[in-house]
Order: C-alpha cells, then sequence, then structure tokens
C-alpha cells in the first residue's frame, strides 16, 4: 500500500511552491512596551553620518557590557552598508566618569577601535585598570602600554574636547531613558527593552532597523 501511494505523494511534493515547503513560520510582531520603547524626539547620536544608527550606550566598568561586547563584534561584521554601530559611552557619575573620558580620548586620537576590546579585559579579565577610583595617570599608562602617544591622550583626556563629548553624551543618554547599560537603540527612536539574552536583543534591533530602512 505505502509503495503504491509513494509515487503519488513525491508529485504532490513535487507541484507544491518551494516557498511552501521551506519557508519558515513569520515571527510574531514586535510589541511597544514588550521589546522596545519609542523615545519621543528621539535623534541618533551621530545624525551626519547617514544610514541607521544602532548605538550601544556601554559602560567599561559594566560587566554586562563585557560580556556583550563579543557577540556585538561579531554582529557588526554582519551589517549591511547602510547600517553602522555607534558606541555611546555612558557617564552616570562616580566611576564611570573616568573611562568615558578614556573613551572620548582615544576616539579624538584615532585609536579606540583598537583599544577597545583591549580596555575591557584590563577591567574583566587581567585587572590592569582598576574599575574604581582610576586616575588619569593611571589610564594613561594603560593606553601608552597599547602604543598610544601618553603625552597626547593625557592632554586630550584633559582637553576641552572631550568635556564637549562628554555632556553632549549624558544629555542624550538621558532624553533618552537610558537607566542601565548596555542599552541598544536604533536610530534614536527605539531603545530596546526585550528579549531573553544578548541574541534575541539584536534580533530585534535587525527589525527594528528593517523597519527604519522601510521608512526611507
Amino acid at each position: 500500500m505505502v509503495s503504491r501511494l509513494l509515487p503519488v505523494l513525491i508529485t504532490v511534493l513535487a507541484l507544491l511552491p518551494a516557498a511552501t515547503l521551506a519557508a519558515p513560520p513569520a515571527p510574531e510582531p514586535l510589541v511597544e512596551g514588550q521589546d522596545y520603547v519609542v523615545i519621543p524626539d528621539g535623534q541618533p547620536f551621530a545624525p551626519g553620518k547617514g544610514g541607521i544608527e544602532v548605538a550601544e550606550v556601554f559602560g567599561y566598568t559594566c560587566i554586562h557590557c563585557a560580556h556583550l561586547e563579543p557577540t556585538l563584534a561579531a554582529w557588526k561584521k554582519t551589517l549591511p552598508r547602510d547600517v553602522r554601530l555607534t558606541p555611546v559611552p555612558a557617564a552616570f557619575g562616580g566611576y564611570w566618569i573616568p573611562y568615558a573620558r578614556a573613551f572620548f580620548a582615544a576616539q579624538e586620537l584615532g585609536v579606540q577601535e583598537r583599544t577597545h576590546q583591549a580596555v575591557f579585559d584590563a577591567l574583566h579579565k587581567t585587572g590592569a585598570l582598576p574599575i574604581q577610583n582610576a586616575s588619569a595617570g593611571e589610564i594613561a599608562g594603560f593606553y601608552a602600554a597599547q602604543g598610544v602617544d601618553g603625552a597626547k591622550f593625557t592632554e586630550a583626556l584633559r582637553g576641552p574636547a572631550v568635556d564637549r563629548q562628554l555632556a553632549r553624551a549624558q544629555e542624550w543618554v538621558a532624553a533618552a531613558g537610558v537607566e542601565g547599560t548596555p542599552t541598544l537603540i536604533v536610530n534614536g527612536k527605539y531603545r530596546v527593552i526585550g528579549g531573553r539574552n544578548y541574541s534575541d536583543m539584536l534580533k530585534i534591533v535587525d527589525r527594528l532597523v528593517a523597519r527604519e530602512r522601510a521608512r526611507k
């Protein structure tokens, strides 16, 4: 009996559209208030660069940010050309401030990307940098060990350009309603609050990016 039905079954399957056989179920719609919140009058942190911005509000001293970084770095490599990842250091006060300043000083000197992971490692793996009460000298010495000119780094760390960037980041993070790190924000408009893990968070980001792309 089975052998007689097999040719019929094969014929029926061959007639079905490929999409019917292979298409995965559509994901559940994103839910405002559960997966993301809308930021009133929200703008990208770096709006002049075009494309769609995914901002990561992070802190070097935040262990959760350190845990996210490998996943985020791998995800960044998959981004289409119209999407950019923008790290924004949170400067909530206290021990957050020295490392937020360090980020902007490194960015000013063009060494932020190559030293980014090293700072996380120094804080959370090797202990080469202290979480709290880090002095400008300690931070500059660490960057010097990474091949950065120590005198130039110290000058940048204490300079007015870093003052301005720090104030701008504080204002932007507060306006976005960020209360903890890491927080992902899509095009300044959507603050991601859902996801059971980092992979889920990035899936929500991808779908919000697609929403923004469709609106252009």
